[in-house]
């Protein structure tokens, strides 16, 4: 099963979603359903004031259309072909990682385990939270959830700042399970540099870098979104 296919979508109406350049906004964005579903795709996108795209695709109303191009796959998923499997996401880089999570709990053949460490500025920017409390409240012994937020209210028990070496390591599958394990990565491009360097291109996942490659992983146990 291909998960965390890509759509690269566009506007339609002439004068409207333009990019810097004046021309017409193109952006990637994963569905939320699997790629099981038919006859319709789900998408989360979250709406940036000045967004070319988001905030067009935010004031459609029905009846108005826009371009897809795709699907461009991303990652093969094989049930069990891991041990455990460690997802790092970012804000809205959480929609590949729900597909992958979807997929897994929706097969009870696949035993993969899994571990998600989610960052947000708060824990109003949470998207999805009530799925993932009800994955983690439904099998507690395969999936753990660990939000971290950047600027916590006080009420807050859990991880703050931003995602760093030290909370990898601790929640993470350790890179000694060698092929039984892989890390996925998807969030802002700062995200990217500091956990696990940037890919060069959609298609070149480029160096393993940053704090992924310093705590000891190797780049075939590392995959960017």
């Amino acid at each position: 099963m291909t998960v965390a296919s890509t759509l690269l979508m566009k506007p339609v109406v002439e004068g409207k979603g333009l990019d810097s350049k004046g021309k017409p906004a193109i952006r990637p964005y994963t569905p939320v359903t699997m790629p099981s579903e038919k006859g319709h795709m789900d998408f989360l996108i979250k709406r940036y004031e000045g967004g070319a795209l988001s905030t067009y695709i935010h004031d459609m109303k029905p009846g108005e259309e826009m371009s897809f191009k795709g699907p461009l796959p991303k990652h093969q998923w094989t049930a069990n072909e891991f041990e455990h499997v460690g997802l790092v996401a970012g804000g809205t880089g959480i929609a590949p990682m729900w597909q992958l999570m979807q997929a897994i709990d929706a097969n009870p053949s696949d035993k993969t385990k899994v571990t998600l460490l989610f960052a947000n500025v708060t824990e109003k920017d949470i998207l999805l939270r009530e799925a993932f409390d009800d994955l983690a409240k439904r099998k507690p012994d395969q999936f753990k959830i660990q939000h971290v937020i950047e600027k916590p209210e006080k009420s807050y028990k859990g991880p703050s700042g931003f995602i760093g070496q030290e909370l990898l390591a601790k929640n993470l599958p350790v890179p000694s399970l060698g092929e039984k394990t892989k890390i996925f990565v998807c969030g802002p491009p700062p995200m990217y540099k500091a956990i696990s360097g940037e890919k060069t291109s959609p298609k070149d996942q480029g160096p393993l870098q940053g704090y992924l490659a310093d705590i000891g992983y190797s780049p075939s146990q590392v995959y960017k979104f």
